[in-house]
């Protein structure tokens, strides 16, 4: 019997379908991992509220010129945060993360997280930008070349056909995005107890 193994194109799509499902397991080890805590209040709390806030920005911002879940259409964005970075939903995400290891008070595994993350979401946008290849063509092929991935570049010349009516979307977006704050939660009990 042959073993059948899927194509990238199929893995990339299995990987992006379950992105959200896919990072459970290492925040899970965070809620429960109480291994080399560090005991530092202040930098605990310091750090990582910096960096989970600043990872919640920089979703609220993306968020008002993508306006992924919020009653509105949809269209090619570069405006905002992706005049710098490609992915700055995913780069959030990432500082969320790394916000909530330091939270955990487990600083050892933020570079694990990271590492993860970057691994998981390099898949995810590859999927993502084939699909928006061929969904936007050469609008988007020039976006791809001009503004970079993960590191973000400043400053970034104004594209071409792209919207900036975003102030309109700052409430929708801070309510679409409310829920990332439940994140903090667990840690918040895990230290009381």
């Amino acid at each position: 019997m042959k073993v059948r193994h899927p194509s990238p194109a199929q893995l990339y799509r299995g990987i992006f379908k379950r992105r959200g499902l896919l990072m459970v397991p290492p925040f899970l080890l965070l809620v429960f991992c109480t291994w080399w805590e560090t005991e530092s209040e202040g930098l605990v709390l310091g750090a990582g509220g910096a960096v989970f806030a600043f990872g919640l920005a920089l979703r609220i911002w993306a968020q008002m010129h993508l306006r992924y879940r919020l009653k509105a259409k949809m269209a090619l964005t570069c405006t905002g945060p992706y005049r710098c970075v490609r992915n700055p939903v995913y780069v959030g995400n990432i500082l969320l993360l790394l916000g909530c290891c330091f939270l955990a008070e487990l600083f050892w595994f933020a570079p694990i997280m990271l590492a993860y993350s970057l691994l998981v979401y390099r898949f995810v946008v590859r999927y993502e930008e084939s699909h928006l290849i061929l969904k936007y063509g050469p609008i988007y092929r020039e976006f791809l070349e001009s503004v970079p991935r993960w590191l973000p570049r400043f400053p970034r010349p104004r594209l071409l056909a792209c919207r900036s009516d975003s102030g309109k979307y700052l409430l929708p977006a801070l309510l679409a995005e409310a829920h990332n704050v439940l994140l903090v939660l667990p840690f918040a009990v895990k230290e009381a107890m």
